[in-house]
């Protein structure tokens, strides 16, 4: 099933994310090379696709998961959890219904 995960930053996360974002994407990787991953990309803070020094407000990774409990668990582990990127983060069970 698809699960949603939907994080918000904390103030000022431009350089914490700098420095866990190699080993972020690296986890988004391994599930694009597993044909898991729907979508990710983060929330710019500002309505720009490049926000700059503004940074982004957070993040949205739509994936596959066997059940809510491991994505959870693949959310809590998260290097940008980790490293204080995120205030918060809430894993939601997903229903594709476009496109088909």
């Amino acid at each position: 099933m698809l699960y949603a995960i939907i994080s918000e930053d904390v103030q000022d996360s431009l350089a914490l994310r700098t420095a866990a974002r190699p080993a972020h994407l690296a986890r988004l990787q391994d599930l694009q090379n597993k044909g898991r991953l729907l979508l990710a990309g983060p929330h710019p803070a500002i309505d720009s696709s490049d926000p700059g020094e503004a940074g982004f407000s957070g993040s949205l990774v739509i994936a596959e998961f066997a059940d809510l409990e491991q994505a959870q668990a693949w959310a809590d582990t998260d290097p940008y959890r980790e490293a204080g990127v995120y205030r918060s983060v809430m894993v939601k069970p997903f229903k594709q219904v476009f496109p088909q």
